[in-house]
Parts: structure tokens; sequence; C-alpha cells
């Protein structure tokens, strides 16, 4: 975003406006999308009264505001803001950041009752990020944090009638419906009916009960590893069960129904975003934390450990930067703000407007691999030889199956007989087993057959003019996929999610020790 931009947009922009002395409290920082969303925050709106960040201590920081310093304010998703603002930044951290220490999933977030009554009464909205991503989580977590933990949101808008709440939920509470996708409460479940209420959420405080003795049963007889094994099996068939794909998926749905119920009539925005990937531009084109969604697949490849891979080249594969996600965070609390309350879905999408399908999704980077490795040196350690092939389930399977037999009793024959089995057989074993256990977390979503539509969302961007599409873009038409795939989302990857080589950093290190 140019300068100028800024400058010329804030006089006109309706979400500065909304946003002008609120206050704002963020759950989920110490993640990916949390911290862009305080990032464009504290730069991009500087007459905000204030953020609220809940933050869980730990043993190293018990109180939150150590953490923050230590573990968040450090990352380099700030560094624009050091550059560009210098004292100023570091004295909004001091006067208008607030530190709360809390648990999500504790109740009331584990304060003292006034010290809830005095965090509901001074803020104007806040912004629920925190989950757990893990799509195969042992059950009784992902409950936890992604449905159950929510009543707290729902007890600080009970305190604060005014307080707006934006849940950040995910494209994919859609379960597995197919064809289009719209910004409503979702399709019914593709698995087990849900009684549905006239008011527009389904019914689930039956079917949580009966997840809570699922649980409790599997703990009266398990422990240890094994317990968190079942627990992990149990998440994915009950999941599998009513529709979903995974654990994640499901108690997100779950979630997005609570608070549908405890906010009936109040301000509650739900955001969903797709796979979100790297950053297009903001706060620096390609900024990441951590390996995503498709990344585990392309650092699989580029280690040379998956070449085939169950998914369909033709299906509309949905991923959106980061940023855009950030910018449709913060109009939905402008919006939520300065409208009457109400329920309000967006979906950040790009599948509806700027489709890339899986096939060319591979493609790009394929090419990129092929022409220009060496300038990954942290993703790709030589240049690949074998082409990365999407191939239908079925016939997946049968490879994967047909393979990993022979190998396995192969091994298992020579271990006995006491002679070292090959280590190419092994390492293709190990790539097999690799390779499976990817398309058992990731498959659902490289096989994709629905679109994803955000009209709305597209439609709340006009109503807020051309300051703040400028100011907040969140059209996902702007992407151009080669140039983001090729050369921003790969530099990112390479440079801000991967730690440098081994034998780099001896190097350097070496270097260092000749200088000194």
């Amino acid at each position: 975003m140019g300068k100028s931009q800024n400058q010329s947009g804030v006089s006109s922009s309706k979400v500065l406006e909304q946003l002008r002395g609120k206050h704002v409290l963020i759950t989920g920082t110490t993640g990916f999308l949390g911290k862009v969303v305080l990032e464009k925050l504290i730069r991009a709106v500087p007459d905000i009264g204030g953020v609220h960040l809940l933050i869980r201590g730990n043993v190293r920081h018990p109180d939150a505001r150590s953490r923050f310093l230590e573990e968040i304010a450090t990352s380099s998703v700030f560094d624009r803001l050091r550059q560009e603002k210098g004292e100023s930044f570091d004295v909004f951290l001091k006067e208008r950041l607030h530190c709360v220490t809390g648990e999500v999933t504790q109740p009331d977030f584990g304060l003292e009752p006034e010290a809830l009554r005095e965090l509901s009464g001074s803020i104007d909205a806040v912004i629920n990020s925190a989950a757990s991503v893990n799509f195969r989580e042992e059950l009784d977590k992902a409950l936890s944090i992604n449905t159950q933990c929510l009543e707290n949101i729902a007890e600080l808008a009970r305190q604060n009638p005014a307080l707006a709440v934006v849940q950040v939920s995910t494209c994919y509470v859609n379960g597995m419906n197919s064809g289009q996708v719209t910004e409503s409460v979702a399709k019914p479940p593709a698995g087990e009916d849900i009684p549905l209420n006239p008011a527009g959420y389904y019914e689930i405080d039956e079917l949580v009960r009966l997840l809570e003795d699922s649980i409790a049963d599997v703990r009266s007889r398990y422990s240890g590893k094994i317990l968190e094994r079942k627990l992990v099996d149990l998440g994915i068939r009950e999941a599998n069960r009513y529709g979903w794909s995974d654990t994640y998926t499901f108690t997100k749905w779950l979630g997005e129904q609570w608070l549908m119920k405890a906010l009936d009539g109040r301000a509650l925005t739900i955001v969903r975003p797709s796979i979100i990937e790297s950053a297009l531009e903001e706060p620096v084109a390609g900024w990441i934390e951590g390996v995503k969604v498709a990344d585990a697949i392309i650092l699989a490849y580029a280690r040379e450990k998956v070449t085939v891979f169950p998914g369909k080249r033709s299906g509309t594969i949905d991923v959106i930067p980061v940023d855009l996600v950030a910018n449709s965070i913060v109009l939905a609390v402008a919006e939520a703000l300065g409208e009457p309350p109400r329920r309000r879905i967006y979906q950040c999408c790009s599948g509806s407007s700027n489709p890339v399908t899986l096939g060319e999704f591979i493609d790009h980077l394929m090419a990129e691999a092929k022409t220009n490795f060496a300038a990954y040196d942290r993703l790709f350690y030589r240049q690949p030889i074998k082409p990365f092939i999407a191939v239908n389930r079925t016939m997946f399977d049968a490879l994967a199956s047909g393979a990993r037999l022979p190998l396995g009793v192969a091994q298992s024959v020579m271990r006995r007989l006491g002679v070292l089995a090959k280590e190419r057989d092994l390492k293709t074993l190990r790539n097999l087993d690799t390779t499976r256990s990817l398309a058992t977390i990731f498959g659902f979503y490289t096989a994709p057959d629905y679109i994803f539509h955000n009209d709305d969302l597209l439609a709340l961007a006009s109503r807020m003019g051309e300051a703040d599409k400028a100011l907040f873009p969140v059209d996902a038409r702007q992407i151009d996929w080669e140039v983001y795939l090729r050369k921003i989302h790969l530099a990112g990857l390479n440079r801000f999610a991967l730690k440098p080589r081994r034998k780099a950093r001896l190097r350097s290190s070496k270097a260092r020790t000749q200088a000194a």
C-alpha cells in the first residue's frame, strides 16, 4: 500500500471514522492471523482508542504483557511498523496496548468476576481468532477451544449488550457439502441430521452432550499416548459421521451454532476465510509464519518425499492471502460498530471471483521449482527431478496400498533373517508413509467439489467506499496467481517460515569466527 493512498484516504474512510476512539479485544494473537490483524490495526488505524489482548501466561512468562513483549512484539510481522513509526510504535505499545492474562478455555477466561466486568465494560468489540487449527486434534481439546470456550465470548456480550462480536471461523464449516456455497448459516450437514432452530441456527446442545459422554468413556478406558490417539480417532469418526472431513472444521461449525444461539439478536459477525496463506502485500509481500495447509505438501515435494498425491486437477483450490483476511475482519468490526446489531456472515475467499484450479496451482509451483529452485535455498536442497502428479483418490489408494505391502513385507522378512534392507527401499517406504499421512490430513482439500462465494463481503467493501477499498482491500481479483504463487508465496515461505539449512548455518558461524 503506497503512502499517498493512506494519506488521501484517511479523511473519507468510514472504517477509520467508526474505529476512532474505540477499544477492541483480540484473542489468538500468538497465532498467524491474529498477529496480522493486530499489526494492521496499529499501523492503519492511528486513532483507535486501544487494543486489548487476551494472552495465556506460561512458565517463562506468567503474565500476558511479558509474554507479548518477548514472543509477539519480536515477530518480523512488526518490522515495517518499527521502521515507519519508530518511537510512536513503542509509545502505542506502552499507552494503548493493554494485555490481559487469561485463558480462553477457562470459565470467564480464568478472570475474577470483577476483572471480567471491567474487561467487558472497557471494550467496544471483540475479535475472536483463537482456535486449534490442528485438523486431527484430540476431540476434547478441539471441542474446548473451538466450541465451548465461546461461552466466555457470549458472557462478555451479556455484560456489555452493545459489544460487537466478530468470530473468525472457516469456509470449511460447510463440511462435505458440494456445489455453490454462499454466505449463509451453512447447508444442512452432509451426515446425520441435526435439528434446525427457526431462528436460523442448528441446535447442538444434545450433540455436544453426546460428544462429552463419548470423550468420558474413552478417558475411562485408556491413558497416556493411547488415550491421545483414541481421542484423535474419536474426533475424526464423529466428524465424518455428521458430515465433516476433520475435527477442526466440525468443531468450528459447532462453535458457530453455539454463538448464534447465545447472541441471537445481537451484533455477531462471522468471518470465514478459506485456506489462509502468505501475505499478498502487507505488512510485506510473502509474510507467513509456520507451514500452512498447502505448504506441508509443497515442503514434502521440495524435500523429495512426495511426488504423487490424491487430488482433482480441475477442482478450484480456494486460497486467500492473510492480509485480505485481516482486512475483511477490520471491515467487519467497523460495520458492526456503526450499524444496527444483527447476525452477518462473510466469506473471505477466491474461488468464485478469481478461481485457480489445483492443476494450475501445481503447474505454477513446478515451473518455479524447475527454473528457479536455487533462489529458495531453505526450501529446495536441489532441483526436483520428478514431477508432482495429482491422481484421483481411488488410484492413489491402489498405488499406495500396492507399493507399501511388498516393501513392508520385504523389510519384515529381511529383519527376521538379519539382513539389512537397502537404504533406497527404506527411503521409499518412509516417503510413502509421509505421503499417506499428508493425504489423510489434507486429501479433502486437494479434491475440491465446491465453490465458495463472497458476494456479501464484496458488497460490504463497496458500501465502505473507495478510500477503504484502498486502505483495506479484500477483493481476490487483484491476485495474479502466477506472480503470487511463483514469486511471492515461495519467496515468503523460504524467507519467513523455514530456518536456514544446518550446513549454511555452520558456514556462517565459521565465517564469523574467522572474521573475529
